[in-house]
């Protein structure tokens, strides 16, 4: 079994050469951007910050006595 040539090339040998020209080079490195700038953290009051209210923060008697309860030991925590 014969290897298929072109017939442009039958009778001719020609080297295998690495092309040179510009095209084929491999660039020259570039720079890395710079990375992203940090995003700026935004309030949820529509970006100002809230003072606290004229009359104070409405605080049930029911919320001290719950923070007070000891856990129990031997608990399904525990």
């Amino acid at each position: 079994m014969e290897a298929y040539q072109r017939p442009e090339m039958e009778g001719e040998e020609e080297d295998c050469l690495t092309p040179k020209s510009r095209e084929f080079r491999i660039p020259a490195v570039q720079p890395c951007p710079p990375p992203p700038k940090k995003k700026r953290e935004q309030h949820v009051a529509g970006g100002k910050k809230r003072d606290p209210p004229k009359n104070g923060y409405f605080h049930h008697p029911d919320i001290d006595a719950l923070f007070r309860l000891k856990p129990q030991r031997g608990g399904a925590y525990a």
